[in-house]
């Protein structure tokens, strides 16, 4: 989806630089009507300089925007998962390998797989998810909610449809 989007941005980026070229050319002709040709091409250069600068300077912001910050995140929220590792989390390998930390090193974990405690050793990069801190997250965000709940008030729209589906249930009996 996000390459679509991407693909689609940066065609149209492209057409408008092209247009705007063209239009600066066109502009640039017009206003050398009546000078000589050698002026009327040192008129239209640093136009052309002009149009071609700023489209790529847009389409690098775009895609700054839209591909290196992104990843970036990603990165550093990986990492930061891959740091805060405990002993005794489940974790999910890039591979797929389902596993709970036994041991932390300094750039290694060891996990123990399978129902005969199977030990591997793998490096913190190809942790690809940690179960437990997920579940920790879940948890924490459920605890804020009851407390919002507990105070009377209601942020979602979720509290708002379970309370008209108890409302008709009631009417209902």
């Amino acid at each position: 989806m996000k390459r679509k989007i991407t693909a689609i941005l940066t065609s149209a980026v492209s057409a408008v630089s092209a247009a705007s070229l063209f239009a600066m050319n066109a502009f640039a002709e017009e206003a050398a009507g009546g000078n000589s040709d050698a002026a009327a091409a040192a008129g239209t250069g640093g136009g052309m300089i002009t149009t071609l600068v700023i489209p790529l300077v847009l389409m690098f912001v775009l895609l700054y925007f839209m591909a290196i910050r992104p990843q970036k995140k990603r990165e550093q929220e990986a990492k930061a998962m891959q740091e805060s590792l405990q002993v005794g989390d489940e974790v999910i390998t890039s591979g797929g390998i389902v596993g709970m930390v036994v041991r932390i090193g300094d750039d290694t974990v060891v996990i123990e797989t399978g129902g005969e405690r199977h030990k591997l050793r793998i490096k913190k990069w190809a942790i690809g998810e940690n179960i437990t801190a997920n579940d920790r997250a879940k948890a924490a965000a459920v605890k804020t909610k009851t407390k919002l709940a507990s105070a009377g008030v209601s942020d979602s729209a979720e509290d708002e449809k379970t309370k008209k589906s108890k409302k008709k249930k009631d009417e209902e009996e």
